[in-house]
Order: structure tokens, then C-alpha cells, then sequence
């Protein structure tokens, strides 16, 4: 990679892999790219922007040789933010409040739905198909956040760094292919398609819903804190009914 670079860009590379510059740097700029094709594209489920810069760092780390240690020392500043950001989600579900509680009993209902099968039809599945017993219970919170989906693995026999993927995966999947799926189905209700991204795949699905309208982020962000409470109350139960 090195003997690509015309010397004066090797100098600053050289120099920034030794500041916690790199990280932050790299990473504003890969999301800058992926935003700019994400317009370009028309904001195509398939142009996520987030999955894009997921993509891209990930291929930049492994071009230039770099560790992620080295990546993280600078990155760290942005991965503080996630925690005032998803905060922040709290503004647009306060100006949603009325249709919130209004619906609040749907609401409920269909989140407690969508939490068990999608924490159940995991672990069915993988059991099914002869997985050990750590993975399965691995599996189950994979729609949930991933602090509280790793604690609730841990605490039940899983192996949390496992959930941890699992949870990425889930993300990404869901953010790809929420909007094609929600055209499909034919469901136009904003309120309904945030609910069912953030129960379904979290965070990023949320993140990708705020972008195209408030109400649905709002939504979304209701499903990410219901969804752990209800997942992590809801999951001891699925594993000693299933037998896992």
C-alpha cells in the first residue's frame, strides 16, 4: 500500500498511523464517501450508508495493515458519541408522544410478538440444525442492542462476544433489506415500519428510519428499549420451555 502513495501523501500516512488521528480522521471520511454515494444512489436500501463505511473501513484496515487497536485509539472519540446519540432519540419519540400513547396497547402487542419470534425462531432454528447449546442461547438476543443482548447471553450460558456478531449481522441484514421488505408487504405507516426496524435489527435500522422520516425513528426507538426489556425477560423463559 505503502509504494502506492506519491511520497508527500506517504509522509502524512506514516505520520498519522502513529496519532490517534487515523481513527478519527479514517472514519469521518469513509462516512463523508458513503454518505456521497448514498445520495447518489437515491438512498437505496442497498447505498446504507452506515454498511457502506462498515465495508469500506473494514477493507482499508486489512489494505494498509493496520490494527485495530491502532484504528480504535482515535476511533474511541466517535464511539463515545453513541451513547449522547442514542439519547438524542428520545427527542423525536417526545414530539411523537401523543401517537405513542394512543397506539400504546398495539404497540405492546406487537413489539411482545415480535420479540419472541425473533429470539425464538433463532434458537429453534439453529437447535434444529445441531448447534451446540452455547450458540443457540448465543442466538437469541441477536435483535436486541448489543450491550443488553451480550449481558443477556452471558447470563444465560451464551458466549457473549459471539452475540456481539451475531447482533452486527443481524443489523446489517435488517437495515438492507427493511425497506424492499416493507414495499413488498405493501406497509406504508411510518409508525409501523420504524417499530418493526428497531425490534427487528436495532440500532442501524433505526439510524436508516430516522434518515427518511422522524415519525418512524421515533418508533424505532421506542422498539430498541422495549424490545431489550421485553427480550431479556422473555428469553429464560423461551430456553427452559425449548429445553435449550
Amino acid at each position: 500500500m505503502h509504494n502506492l502513495l506519491p511520497l508527500p501523501l506517504f509522509h502524512v500516512w506514516v505520520y498519522l498511523q502513529t496519532q490517534p488521528l487515523l481513527g478519527l480522521t479514517a472514519t469521518l471520511c469513509v462516512w463523508e464517501a458513503a454518505s456521497f454515494i448514498d445520495r447518489k444512489a437515491g438512498r437505496s436500501a442497498l447505498s446504507n450508508p452506515t454498511v457502506l463505511s462498515i465495508v469500506i473501513m473494514a477493507a482499508l484496515l486489512l489494505l494498509t495493515h493496520t490494527s485495530y487497536q491502532t484504528y480504535f485509539a482515535g476511533a474511541v472519540y466517535i464511539h463515545f458519541l453513541l451513547g449522547p446519540a442514542t439519547v438524542a432519540l428520545a427527542v423525536p419519540m417526545f414530539a411523537n408522544w401523543p401517537a405513542i400513547r394512543a397506539n400504546f396497547l398495539a404497540i405492546f402487542v406487537s413489539l411482545s410478538a415480535g420479540s419472541f419470534v425473533a429470539a425464538g425462531s433463532a434458537m429453534v432454528i439453529a437447535h434444529a440444525l445441531g448447534a451446540p447449546r452455547d450458540v443457540v442461547i448465543s442466538l437469541g438476543p441477536k435483535s436486541v442492542t448489543t450491550p443488553i443482548a451480550m449481558g443477556i447471553s452471558q447470563n444465560l450460558g451464551g458466549i457473549p462476544s459471539l452475540t456481539a456478531v451475531f447482533v452486527m449481522v443481524t443489523a446489517m441484514f435488517g437495515t438492507l433489506v427493511c425497506s424492499g421488505m416493507f414495499r413488498f408487504t405493501r406497509v406504508a405507516d411510518w409508525r409501523a415500519r420504524g417499530l418493526a426496524a428497531g425490534t427487528v435489527a436495532h440500532g442501524l435500522a433505526t439510524a436508516r428510519m430516522l434518515t427518511l422520516n422522524e415519525t418512524a425513528g421515533a418508533f424505532g426507538g421506542l422498539a430498541i428499549g422495549l424490545n431489550g426489556i421485553i427480550t431479556s425477560l422473555a428469553l429464560p423463559l423461551l430456553v427452559s420451555i425449548f429445553g435449550f
